[in-house]
């Protein structure tokens, strides 16, 4: 596919299923990422690569944080199974650097460059992906229990795996409403 192509048609695959990106697509997906836009080469991102057992320390470290902040039973018990949406899940976290020329807001930028680009990597090799936030990613008793500072964020999980159903190609977007051009 090319990178174009990639580009014009990325939407995300909420129904993923094995198989995962292999060892060796991983590395070429984690590499993707690594190139991202990086002001002054900080690299402030973190990668948590989730699969089998990992898969489920993570839901586990939902189910706490449902349990902890007194979310209704039904949540309490879904929380452990949303990691298992997908095969692999990648936790991306933001590391707050102190910078002078690089504010806290360019870092978190440059962190979802790099979840972007491995997104499109993942497809490019033949999976698909969903960029996922929701209130996990902002909960302090998950922040605490992988071990974030006060400045550091969640910017989301990359679930990724292998499509259950093909999508055709998007439709060109309507960009009118909010593009304007100084000329």
């Amino acid at each position: 596919m090319d990178a174009l192509n990639l580009l014009l048609n990325r939407h995300s695959q909420p129904k993923l299923t094995a198989p995962a990106p292999s060892q060796e697509a991983l590395n070429q997906i984690l590499q993707a990422g690594d190139r991202a836009p990086d002001h002054a080469g900080l690299k402030p991102w973190e990668l948590i690569v989730c699969q089998g057992e990992g898969l489920k320390k993570l839901g586990s470290i939902f189910e706490q944080s449902a349990l902890k902040n007194n979310l209704p039973e039904n949540d309490i018990k879904r929380a452990p199974l949303l990691p298992l949406r997908a095969p692999m899940v990648i936790v991306v976290i933001m590391r707050y650097q102190q910078h002078d020329k690089v504010p806290r807001v360019e870092q978190i930028a440059s962190v979802a460059c790099a979840v972007v680009s491995m997104q499109m990597a993942a497809v490019a090799l033949g999976y698909q992906g969903m960029w996922r936030t929701g209130r996990y990613a902002h909960c302090s008793s998950v922040k605490n229990a992988l071990v974030l500072q006060e400045k550091d964020e969640i910017v989301g999980f990359l679930y990724l795996g292998t499509a259950e159903n093909e999508k055709l190609p998007m439709p060109p977007s309507d960009i009118g409403s909010h593009v304007s051009y100084w000329r």
